[in-house]
């Protein structure tokens, strides 16, 4: 049974760090930065993917440090997302990042992740996010690229369209919610 509680987190509020600067570090990075392109990310890695490097040139909040990891890196982090192809390095980083109190997602170790990175789509301003609870993140991927393809691009006009609604109307929350859920059960049909 899926027992994750899914949250969509406000990244460019959080400072997050990603261990590894090889393919799944980039991976990583780029998932971050696609979401919210102002989050501050501070990346340590001994080598740095040159794409890593060039994303540095475009995101002026994404940090590289060419060093190997030490616990000091995790000063003033929130998040952590460990993409280092050393297994016993990952795991002393996640017992660092317990030790602190400190959420840890380490990549393609489901036991030792917190958290899971999700597949998301993205229609303007809706976001939907994708898990199979660290089973299998290509069937997310494929069902996130299904999705991507039968939501319609208009969207943002609905949403921005019911924003507009919503802030016109009048009375106490439950009478907004009744009135809402009476224009939006079109989407049910």
């Amino acid at each position: 049974m899926n027992t994750l509680f899914p949250i969509f987190v406000k990244i460019e509020n959080l400072q997050t760090l990603v261990v590894g600067g090889g393919y799944v570090g980039l991976e990583k990075v780029t998932a971050l930065l696609s979401n919210a392109p102002h989050a501050p990310v501070t990346l340590v890695s001994p080598e740095i993917r040159q794409e890593i490097v060039d994303l540095a040139g475009q995101h002026p909040n994404l940090q590289l440090i060419y060093a190997f990891y030490s616990p000091n890196h995790l000063d003033n982090n929130d998040l952590v997302i460990v993409a280092t192809n050393n297994k016993a390095v990952n795991r002393q980083i996640q017992v660092d990042c317990k030790t602190r109190r400190i959420l840890v997602n380490v990549a393609d170790t489901p036991d030792l992740c917190d958290f899971y990175l999700s597949s998301v789509v993205k229609k303007g301003d809706l976001k939907i996010a994708i898990s199979t609870n660290g089973k299998s993140p290509t069937f997310a991927k494929r069902f996130r690229e299904v999705l991507e393809e039968i939501l319609p691009d208009s969207l943002q006009e609905t949403l921005d369209n019911l924003q507009a609604i919503r802030n016109r109307l009048k009375g106490d929350f439950q009478h907004k919610m009744e009135r809402l859920n009476e224009i939006t059960k079109v989407m049910k049909s």
